[in-house]
Formats: structure tokens, C-alpha cells, sequence
């Protein structure tokens, strides 16, 4: 589809970029990846990033109505859920219509789950980067929709184990998203104590943990994101932007953590 590189790009924007402004700076590279990608051949590197693209795209907003739907009911909070999640990403009338399609098509009684993760195993090989950004949109939506209460928390805990995501990787992402969503509420209020909280949360650390740990963490992050290795790996240009400002969080979460515990440089 025409518009399959903004997609994946707002949607990592959004997401590793915590806000909308991510979103639209995904949005504007994945552009530019559509524009370059209509000058390839078909069956090229860049066609098939766009095919993955595509699957991403189905495949988060049916996993999305199917999750809204697993304690036999959608409330209007998970709808509202998951409309802001597709407002956030800034998508056009015709791909918000689109989403919608795939969320009805994902709540729908004999929703083959196994099947469409298995597609999007299939696509996203060797991308394991790409389906912790989709489990990410996953708890994000959910959420806001009922708390990850009832049987969504297991279900989207095996949905998780099915991508190669871990259970520590999981509660990482959990914790992450519910300290943001606390320091973005109406009633949040910015501190030290809360930006300390969230820096140890960007390197996946606790406080409890001596400075080698917390050395060794952010070496790790930066090279689990480091843009030329993801790059390696099959990342599309078009977000290679959203790795930089990955990277950029990490750094700047250890500086903080750095300056606080007196660590030298």
C-alpha cells in the first residue's frame, strides 16, 4: 500500500518517541521510504520492507480488537483506547478506516490469533526490535482500556512469549509505559524523584543496583539500539531517525542517573 512506510513509521515514532511528536516525524521519513521505495523494482529489499510494513499494520490493530474483546465484551473505554492509539499516530481518515477494519476484524468470534502471529513471526524475521514495538502498542492500548485487567494480562503475556519477547522484557515494558502515562496525566506533576524513576526505567535498572550494573545496562541498551546494527539487522531507513532518538533517551537517562549517584564519567 501507498502508505505503508508512514504507517510503520509513525507507529515507531510514536511509540519510541513516547508522544505525537515522534509519530510525525515517523510519519515524514516514512514518506520519504515510500517515495524511494516506488523507484525500486518490485520483489527488491525495499518491497519488502513495505510487505512487512503492511503485516505490522493488520496484524496490531486485529491483535487490538481481539484483546478489547477477550472478557466477551468491547467497552467504550477500549474502544476510546484504541481510537487514541490510532489518532496518537496521526493516521489519515482512509487509514484510521483501514484500522478499524482490521480491530472489528480482530473481535470477531473465531479471530485465528495463532495464524496472524504467526504471519507476522514469519515477516518480522530476524526484526525482534519491531515486535517489541508491537507488543508495546499492545499494552499501550490496553492499558488505557481496562488496566490489563482479566484475561488480558495472560493472554498478551503468551502473545509476548509467541514474538520471542521475554517475561522480563515484558514487565520492562509495562513499567515503562505506566510511569509515562503517570507523568502525563492531567493530575502528573514532574519531579526528580519521578524523572530518577523514569531514567532507571529507560535502562531497564532499579535503584537498587550497583553503578556496574547500571554501566553494563546502558552499554547494553545502546548496543541492542545503536542505528548502524539495527540497520544490519534489516531496519528500514525510513527509522533509522527513531533509533538516534533512541539512542538519545538512553544516554541521556544514564547522564541522569550519573549525575545523581556522583558516578564519574
Amino acid at each position: 500500500m501507498r502508505y505503508t512506510g508512514k504507517l510503520t513509521g509513525g507507529l515507531l515514532g510514536f511509540v519510541l518517541g513516547f508522544g505525537p511528536v515522534g509519530a510525525v516525524l515517523g510519519a515524514l521519513l516514512g514518506h520519504q521510504f515510500d517515495l524511494y521505495s516506488e523507484q525500486r523494482a518490485a520483489g527488491g529489499h525495499f518491497a519488502q520492507a513495505a510487505a512487512v510494513g503492511e503485516r505490522f499494520f493488520r496484524a496490531t490493530f486485529r491483535v487490538m480488537g481481539f484483546l478489547a474483546k477477550a472478557d466477551g465484551r468491547v467497552s467504550e473505554q477500549e474502544i476510546a483506547a484504541a481510537r487514541a492509539v490510532m489518532g496518537q499516530l496521526g493516521l489519515a481518515p482512509a487509514q484510521v478506516h483501514l484500522a478499524i477494519e482490521h480491530f472489528t476484524a480482530g473481535k470477531r468470534p473465531g479471530f485465528d490469533l495463532p495464524g496472524e502471529l504467526g504471519e507476522l513471526n514469519r515477516v518480522c524475521v530476524g526484526r525482534p526490535r519491531l515486535k517489541r514495538v508491537f507488543i508495546e502498542l499492545q499494552v499501550r492500548a490496553a492499558l488505557a482500556g481496562n488496566d490489563l485487567e482479566g484475561p488480558v494480562r495472560p493472554l498478551l503475556g503468551q502473545i509476548a512469549a509467541r514474538l520471542g519477547v521475554s517475561a522480563l522484557e515484558f514487565a520492562q515494558i509495562e513499567a515503562a509505559l505506566r510511569a509515562h502515562a503517570r507523568g502525563t496525566g492531567a493530575q502528573a506533576r514532574s519531579d526528580a524523584t519521578q524523572d530518577l524513576e523514569r531514567a532507571y526505567q529507560v535502562l531497564g535498572v532499579c535503584s537498587a543496583d550497583n553503578d556496574r550494573d547500571v554501566v553494563r545496562a546502558y552499554r547494553r541498551q545502546l548496543s541492542r539500539n545503536h542505528p548502524d546494527k539495527l540497520k544490519a539487522n534489516g531496519l528500514p531507513e525510513s527509522m533509522v531517525e527513531h533509533a538516534k532518538q533512541r539512542t538519545q533517551q538512553i544516554i541521556e537517562a544514564y547522564e541522569l542517573i550519573r549525575a545523581r549517584r556522583g558516578m564519574r564519567a
